[in-house]
């Protein structure tokens, strides 16, 4: 487990590298955003930006994006992992976004996890990204690097989830999960991680490290 007097200088260095991190995923808007994280599931942010940079100029709103429907919002995905599945879903999630919230994304966890696709990362990411909530979206990076340096170990996403909750300094709360998600992708690699790159290397539990 990462020491407790470790932590504010981890997240203060990853701040000092990166002050204002954001999604690489490419959205104008919150429903873009939705449909851009639903999309990406076992799936990489290129090559759904990739996809999307076709599909939101036709349907950036929930009812344009159902007035497409399955097949046509299908041909914009085809790239896309898994996207027969994700069209279905993307679509009957529009459906319930028209029918029952008035074409716009709700705010509320209950009401996100109600979508189809839609699952607690997602919405996660969402409440984050759109409306500034300091969740914490554990994908395999983030649940990569809680459990690597000590920060957040736990067998589940979830359980990490529910230690970075306990654990991040509230000043670091909003933006700890991009910073988290980064560092797994660009330097706390899964095969080899960076170590002698690693800016954050002094407060990690991880041993042994790899060396240059």
């Amino acid at each position: 487990m990462m020491k407790n007097e470790s932590i504010e200088p981890f997240f203060a260095t990853l701040r000092a590298a990166n002050p204002q991190p954001a999604s690489e995923l490419e959205y104008t808007n919150v429903f873009e955003l939705l449909a851009a994280v639903l999309l990406s599931a076992q799936a990489t942010d290129a090559g759904v930006n990739k996809a999307t940079r076709r599909l939101f100029p036709i349907a950036n709103t929930p009812a344009k994006m159902l007035a497409l429907g399955v097949e046509g919002v299908t041909e914009y995905i085809k790239t896309i992992g898994l996207y027969r599945n994700k069209a279905k879903n993307l679509v009957e999630t529009c459906r319930i976004l028209v029918e029952q919230h008035g074409g716009e994304v709700p705010r509320s966890r209950e009401a996100l996890e109600a979508l189809p696709g839609v699952g607690r990362k997602t919405a996660n990411v969402v409440l984050n990204v759109a409306f500034g909530e300091p969740t914490f979206a554990v994908d395999t990076h983030v649940f990569r690097v809680g459990n690597r340096t000590g920060l957040a170990p736990g067998k589940t996403p979830y359980d990490v989830e529910l230690k970075l909750l306990d654990r991040v300094p509230d000043p670091y709360r909003v933006d700890a999960h991009h910073w988290l998600i980064l560092h797994g992708r660009y330097v706390c690699q899964a095969r080899k991680p960076l170590c002698p790159q690693c800016a954050v290397a002094r407060w990690c539990e991880f041993e042994p490290k790899t060396r240059a």
